[in-house]
């Protein structure tokens, strides 16, 4: 485990009202710019917009492209999870320990999961579009 150094950081104050949603917003936008130095978030980028022209394609409907998102969505936010997962166990420990291998194949599990409920919403679409119709 990583010793805590003796210059710690105080505790931001606590920010409340309109200010806090601004705050928020921004801590989101710090997020997404450390998901993008993920490997894994850039091909879920790829992916979304090589999805995006898939239904395209198909002719998708308006529901398609929402269902798309909002499996888009749930990814990208399990993925953030998963690396949260990734950075705390490597800030915990530097050598090989069970917890942490645990740690990381749970968060790989929860993010192939919505992999796979991606590739199935996807797989129903082409089948819909291109061999029932």
């Amino acid at each position: 485990m990583k010793t805590i150094s003796a210059s710690r950081r105080a505790k931001p104050e606590r920010i409340t009202g309109i200010a806090h949603v601004f705050a928020a917003a921004g801590y989101s936008i710090g997020g997404l710019r450390r998901l993008w130095q993920e490997t894994a978030f850039k091909h879920i980028v790829f992916a979304l917009a090589a999805s995006m022209v898939l239904l395209a394609i198909a002719g998708a409907t308006f529901g398609d492209y929402c269902i798309l998102f909002v499996l888009f969505f749930g990814l990208v936010a399990v993925e953030a999870l998963n690396t949260a997962i990734e950075c705390l166990v490597d800030h915990l420990t530097a050598d090989w320990e069970e917890f942490a291998r645990d740690a990381k194949d749970l968060g790989s599990l929860a993010t192939m999961c919505l992999l796979i409920a991606n590739a199935m919403f996807l797989v129903s679409v082409v089948i819909r579009y291109f061999i029932l119709s």
